[in-house]
């Protein structure tokens, strides 16, 4: 009201003020909830991605991809690279993108979404709707690829993906080319096979081949210190030996 009088706003300009402020206080709510049940890593954004560090990423195709446009047609997306080169952050930060204009999104390393699979590996397909990793517009499977499944895990994969099929979007990332998912699928051809089918019937495939980031910072860790040991009263101090040395 203050700021009405103090602008000498009209009573429709006031009124068209106050209501932005609820609307944004809402959407900020709204996001701030989602991103908590999301189970999304913190601080991954498109916006603090390294793209200087990993040049060979296709910008374009992920900066469309965060239009969401994706979503809307439940299509899928698969990052596929070696470790650490940013495909799970580029993933995450693909999910905060969703959540903020308006999509449910659910993020799982797949050892977690096995875990809630199998607890729920009894449970009615009725049933089954009500779970987030079944309901959400997006779901995010981190980490595929780094252990082989069982027979039972796959076909609980399978279910899943079968479930989602043309309903909701799925996100993968995988250290393995897709040739080499039947290591992963229990050594099931046939199976494997039947999850590519319909994980790759819509997808936008990105390719990240590049130095790893947690490399990179090891690298600089390791890196000998240049200058030399400080002085003290024009004496050399003697480095310290490390444990063990």
């Amino acid at each position: 009201m203050e700021t009405g009088t103090r602008e000498d706003m009209t009573p429709i300009r006031f009124l068209e003020e106050v209501l932005t402020r609820e609307l944004d206080w809402k959407t900020e709510r709204r996001v701030a909830t989602s991103l908590r049940l999301s189970g999304l890593p913190t601080g991954k954004t498109l916006e603090n991605f390294d793209w200087a560090f990993q040049p060979r990423v296709d910008r374009s195709k992920v900066e469309a991809l965060a239009t969401c446009a994706f979503l809307r047609e439940r299509e899928n997306v698969l990052f596929l690279g070696p470790p650490g080169v940013g495909k799970s952050d580029l993933a995450a930060a693909l999910g905060v993108k969703a959540i903020k204009n308006g999509f449910s999104v659910t993020h799982f390393l797949l050892d977690d979404l096995m875990h809630a699979l199998r607890q729920d590996a009894a449970v009615p397909p009725a049933r089954l709707r009500s779970k987030r990793y079944m309901n959400s517009a997006l779901l995010i499977v981190d980490e595929v690829g780094f252990r082989p499944l069982d027979r039972h895990e796959a076909n609980l994969f399978f279910r899943l993906v079968s479930a989602r099929y043309e309903k909701g979007s799925v996100v993968l990332t995988s250290t393995k080319h897709v040739r080499d998912w039947p290591e992963i699928f229990a050594g099931d051809e046939v199976l494997t096979t039947a999850i590519l089918d319909r994980l790759l019937h819509h997808v936008h495939v990105v390719h990240i081949d590049g130095r790893s980031y947690r490399l990179r910072e090891i690298g600089e860790l390791l890196q000998p210190a240049s200058a030399s040991p400080p002085r003290k009263g024009g004496v050399r101090q003697p480095a310290l030996s490390s444990p063990g040395a």
